[in-house]
Formats: C-alpha cells, sequence, structure tokens
C-alpha cells in the first residue's frame, strides 16, 4: 500500500537549511498497523505529512497503492486525500462551531455524497464509536476521550484505505487512550490500513511493526504479536 524510496524532506530558510527526513525507505502493506517512533524532532511527523499528501517531498519517491505521487499538485494531492485517506490528530482538530453529527458528516459533504447516504453512514459510525447519545452536543461539551471518538468517527467516514493517525493519545489520560487506541485496534482487524505516530511504547505495542526514526532516519524495525489480540 505504501512505499517510500530514499524519501527526503529539506527545509530551507534564508538562513538555515534543515533535513528533516533523510533517504527514508518504508514499506507499509495493506492491513498492516504500523508504529512510527523516535525522538522529538526525528521526522515523525514530517513523514506522517508526507504520506498524508499534506506536503510535498524534496526528492525520493512515494508510492501509494501502486501510484506514484511524489510530484502531485495539489490538486491532485487533495482528490486523493478526499477519497482514500483518514486523519486523526492529538488536538482533535474538531470543528467548534458544529455539531457531533455535522463534524463527522464533513468529509461526505466535500465527496458529494447524497443527503439520505449521508444519514444512514453517519449513524452507523456514531453507533460504531459509541457516541450517538451526544450527536447534537458540541466539541466544547465533550470530554477529551468523546473528542477522539468523534475525530475518528470523522476519520473513518469516508471508509478510507489507510488512517494516519498522529499522537492521537497525546491529550488524553490513560483510560481515554487505551478507549481510542481499541477503536483503532478494531478498525485495523476490519481490514483498514494505520500508520500511527506516538511516544508511547505501550501503545505502539498495539501495532504489527515498529519503525524507529532518528535524525530523520529508519534506525530499526520491530516486528511483534499485537497487544489485544
Amino acid at each position: 500500500m505504501i512505499k517510500t524510496v530514499d524519501l527526503c524532506k529539506v527545509y530551507t530558510t534564508e538562513e538555515v537549511e534543515t533535513t528533516a527526513l533523510n533517504n527514508v525507505n518504508v514499506e507499509v502493506s495493506q492491513g498492516e498497523f504500523v508504529a512510527v517512533m523516535g525522538p522529538s524532532g526525528c521526522g515523525k511527523s514530517t513523514l506522517l505529512n508526507l504520506l498524508g499528501l499534506l506536503d510535498q517531498p524534496t526528492s525520493g519517491q512515494l508510492h501509494l497503492n501502486g501510484l506514484e505521487v511524489s510530484r502531485y499538485s495539489e490538486r491532485q494531492r487533495a482528490a486523493l486525500r478526499k477519497a482514500s485517506l483518514g486523519f486523526v490528530f492529538q488536538s482533535f482538530n474538531l470543528i467548534d462551531e458544529l455539531t457531533v453529527y455535522e463534524n463527522v458528516e464533513l468529509p461526505l459533504l466535500y465527496l458529494r455524497t447524497k443527503a439520505g447516504e449521508r444519514r444512514k453512514r453517519v449513524g452507523e459510525v456514531l453507533d460504531q464509536m459509541e457516541i450517538t447519545h451526544r450527536r447534537n452536543h458540541f466539541p466544547q461539551q465533550l470530554s477529551g476521550g468523546q473528542q477522539q471518538r468523534v475525530a475518528v468517527a470523522r476519520a473513518v467516514i469516508s471508509k478510507p484505505k489507510l488512517i494516519l493517525a498522529d499522537e492521537p493519545t497525546g491529550n488524553l489520560d490513560s483510560a481515554h487512550g487505551d478507549e481510542v487506541m481499541s477503536l483503532l485496534l478494531n478498525l485495523n482487524q476490519s481490514g483498514t490500513t494505520i500508520v500511527m505516530v506516538t511516544h508511547s511504547v505501550h501503545y505502539a505495542e498495539y501495532a504489527h511493526r515498529t519503525v524507529h526514526l532518528l535524525d530523520g532516519r529508519v534506525v530499526t524495525e520491530n516486528v511483534r504479536e499485537v497487544l489485544g489480540v
């Protein structure tokens, strides 16, 4: 599903040039759950942004579902994001002025899904995430764990092939963090591919494989039996 070949990202200003990723070669198969770990500043979020087509590499190749997409235009990247990718962020990134229902529905509006189908799919995913009783509440009326459930619901509503999660438990206590990880694990067991950036060794154990970055390079990869399986 994912293959990077000598992927590099360099940020340049008038005063300094910073190499965020340096010849990264990573492969992720369909249905895998991969954790990306490493110290702050090692390139984890940069890699996730490139995989999510939120940025372009300086050099190298990025293959998604057999397509080489590293030089796609912003319009092409946006179309592929809408069709194939779901995102879960540490800060939830919900829209405060929209209800839970409206936040989850939003990706389907962008995809111009018909109203009846939108109602059906939003109802199903709210049930799946066990937040139907909060459908008319606004984000600020929810706990952190509930907000992240809404964020996960929004990420999966368009039935993406790949979910990219950037520190999805970072703003949660351990109980709510475990709940969110269980949701991601269930989605993965249903066939969704997941790549997750995390600082937590405990939550990395939910993944099939952990990729360790240091100074913009892959230094080790570990395969394990998945926690909870």
